[in-house]
């Protein structure tokens, strides 16, 4: 990834490096028994709302603004998570645009006894800030 700051309203290619996660911490929480789906595994479900609220979360540091999910995209689940990884979900800017906001959202978990990270699932998801009546509300440019 470049480490070239975004500012305004400019546009980040991702290129992900699966051995280092990359971009802001913004949710860590471990998988429990109640999460699996029928084969004892997290349900995809559950790990795709994490990294929901993961994006979320980054997307409201540079909206100040309620935000809605409007599209997700290249979604891809590498390998499975089990009961009791460390999940971690990190988000990248990929995007702004006047009223939107896309992440590279990147979920890797930290398994029992291991010492190492993977990377098990990303995506790219955006995000509309909207104001108190639910309509789409303009993005500030960030300054330099």
């Amino acid at each position: 990834m470049t480490d070239t700051p975004v500012t305004g309203h400019e546009t980040r290619s991702i290129v992900l490096d699966d051995s280092v996660p990359q971009g802001e911490l913004c949710v860590r929480t471990i998988a429990m028994p109640a999460d699996t789906n029928q084969n004892g595994d997290i349900f995809g479900g559950w790990l795709l709302s994490q990294m929901d609220l993961a994006g979320s979360v980054f997307a409201y540091k540079t909206t100040l603004a309620r935000n809605v999910t409007v599209a997700i995209e290249a979604m891809t689940f590498r390998k499975p998570v089990y009961v009791g990884d460390l999940v971690s979900v990190y988000g990248t800017q990929v995007r702004v645009g006047r009223t939107s906001i896309t992440v590279h959202i990147e979920a890797w978990v930290q398994r029992r006894n291991e010492m190492g990270m993977i990377l098990v699932t990303d995506g790219n998801f955006t995000y509309v800030a909207i104001d108190d009546h639910g309509r789409p509300h303009p993005i500030k440019p960030v300054s330099a």
